[in-house]
């Protein structure tokens, strides 16, 4: 049994990681484990590290052994400011092996599959499934207790948002991999739609704030020649495929219905506990009537269901005139270039959500922003103690701040007291002169953080006209549309069994739905003819069965929760 379990997890971590070749496993307890200078204690001869919170954290130096994935941002890990900075902080010494991206995910199968292991596996992004496998065998270590006895700032960081810790914790309810924070607000709000004001104030409209003004924006666009050329060449409305927050349909489909973009749980919703499928009920096929009478209308660019984003800035950036007037992005760079000669990006403001013709406004919200897996201590450690010490106090910011920016009077320092930051409140931080490309001075992002948005909405406004203060006050337009975090599918996590049942059933199920939601759009499909045939095709692929898996695996998250 034991064996059953280890190869099919490793198929499983196979699949996930995109990775070809895997074979079959070894959990030789301590096999790669780092050399320890003679002044420091064996394995088994119990806790070395000072106690939670102390510095430096070992009475003689330590080494770890660390395999961390490379950044472009970072030349050298091993000759590098912030790395000397911190050994002379922690009496920590870090054998590095830095694997190239382009060989990163391959190399971490070999590493788990040889046995030959590192102390330390950071800045890859393991997925829980396979930290609960690779855990439970003895692989990875169980953190619980270590964040209990050493997390001091782990606890504070998991106490702050509750939601980090569930991101953090693994489907047997238990903890493999310390987490990877940073906030980013104008991310929560993933669909918006952007409208280009020098069209509004030359046809003295307003902006739109129900789907029926909106259709009356458009058609003014077409047929009014607000760019001034003579000819009819203004585009109304236009997206992408290159991302689900660049689609034509997804912003206005929450003027119907809730509209859930993320990969993992696209087209599903969540309320009272319960998971349902929206792409099968009568308020989807209300918004895709109202998608298809835009497109219909020739209000919508039919190349919105081809085209990527480069192709998308060509026509925002178009030399000559102003050709987009409405356009769907997480922000203006999608479509335009940020600091551009033309000044375009500058020109366009978020549209608020749209009220639908039943009074639905909804602003999707997207409230889990850690990313589990990103550091990982497997059974190679002889101190175990030592490296939770050493990763806790990566969420202190004095470590955040050296880590990830350089060092204080140089690369940045204190805000001066005049000072405001992005979201209007007096400033916390300020650049002095800002690292850009590869150097030897930080970790950039390769390293566990915990930069909330308090943090980084807190570093000193020195250009009103910058991108980041204008993206803060565009989405602070939705914030108070969003539905509720307990209204938002959480990261699911499923078990060996429950993931080969749903890959399948998934995949057939949502590239049903994109084909159909296109078709429907175009009128290629009949919404009034065929929407019954498609309801159907759907309960044929079984989407009853991959709900049913959805509601297992988030049952079984609030249980855990629970304790």
């Amino acid at each position: 049994m034991r064996k059953s379990v280890k190869t099919s997890g490793l198929a499983l971590l196979c699949l996930a990681l995109a990775l070809a070749g895997c074979s079959g496993g070894n959990n030789n307890k301590g096999n790669g484990a780092s050399a320890v200078p003679s002044g420091s204690a064996a394995a088994g001869d119990g806790d070395i590290a000072a106690p939670a919170g102390e510095f430096p954290i070992v009475a003689e130096k330590t080494t770890l052994k660390v395999m961390v994935m490379g950044d472009a941002n970072v030349e050298s890990f091993e000759d590098n400011e912030f790395t000397r900075w911190y050994e002379e902080k922690t009496n920590v010494h870090v054998e590095w092996e830095v694997v190239p991206p382009s060989n990163a995910l391959d190399k971490l199968n070999l590493t788990l599959t040889s046995g030959n292991l590192p102390d330390v596996i950071m800045n890859f992004n393991v997925p829980a499934a396979q930290q609960a496998i690779y855990g439970q065998e003895g692989v990875f270590v169980e953190l619980t207790d270590l964040i209990e006895k050493f997390g001091t700032e782990t606890k504070k960081m998991f106490a702050s948002d509750p939601l980090i810790k569930q991101i953090a914790t693994a489907p047997d309810g238990k903890i493999y991999a310390l987490p990877y924070v940073s906030d980013c607000y104008h991310c929560t709000v993933i669909q918006k739609l952007w409208i280009y004001t020098p069209w509004l104030e030359k046809l003295a409209l307003d902006m739109p704030t129900t789907t029926e003004e909106f259709h009356h924006v458009l058609k003014a666009f077409k047929e009014q020649d607000p760019n001034g050329n003579g000819k009819a060449d203004e585009i109304p409305f236009a997206g992408s495929i290159a991302t689900p927050g660049n689609n034509i349909d997804n912003f206005v489909m929450n003027a119907f219905i809730y509209d859930n973009i993320t990969h993992d749980n696209f087209g599903l919703l969540l309320k009272d506990g319960k998971i349902d499928a929206a792409f099968n009920k009568p308020e989807w096929k209300e918004g895709l009537l109202y998608l298809h009478q835009l497109y219909a209308d020739g209000l919508i660019a039919p190349e919105s269901l081809t085209m990527d984003n480069s192709q998308l800035k060509q026509l925002g950036e178009n030399p000559d005139v102003p050709l987009l007037g409405v356009v769907s992005g997480l922000h203006m760079g999608n479509f335009t270039q940020f600091y551009g000669e033309s000044g375009r990006w500058l020109e366009y403001k978020a549209i608020p959500p749209l009220k639908g013709p039943q009074g639905v406004q909804i602003a999707s919200n997207t409230p889990y922003t850690a990313v589990s897996g990103r550091y990982i201590i497997t059974n190679a450690a002889k101190h175990p103690d030592v490296a939770m010490r050493w990763a806790d106090a990566f969420y202190t910011q004095e470590v955040l701040l050296n880590g990830k920016y350089g060092r204080e009077g140089i690369e940045w320092s204190k805000a001066d007291a005049d000072q405001m930051g992005i979201d209007g409140k007096p400033a916390l931080f300020q650049a002095l002169t800002p690292t850009s490309g590869a150097q030897k001075i930080h970790w950039y992002n390769s390293f566990p953080m915990n930069e909330t948005n308090e943090f980084r909405l807190g570093w000193a406004v020195t250009d009103p006209d910058s991108v980041e203060p204008i993206l803060y006050a565009e989405t602070q337009k939705y914030e108070a549309f969003k539905n509720p975090n307990e209204d938002v599918i959480p990261p699911l996590y499923f078990t060996t069994e429950q993931s080969n049942e749903i890959a399948n059933l998934k995949s057939t199920i949502d590239g049903q739905v994109r084909e159909m939601n296109a078709r429907f759009i175009l009128g290629d499909a009949k919404l009034d003819s065929e929407w019954d045939a498609y309801v159907e095709r759907l309960n044929s692929m079984n989407l009853k069965r991959m709900l049913e898996i959805y509601q297992e695996a988030y049952d079984t998250m609030k249980r855990n929760q629970a304790g």
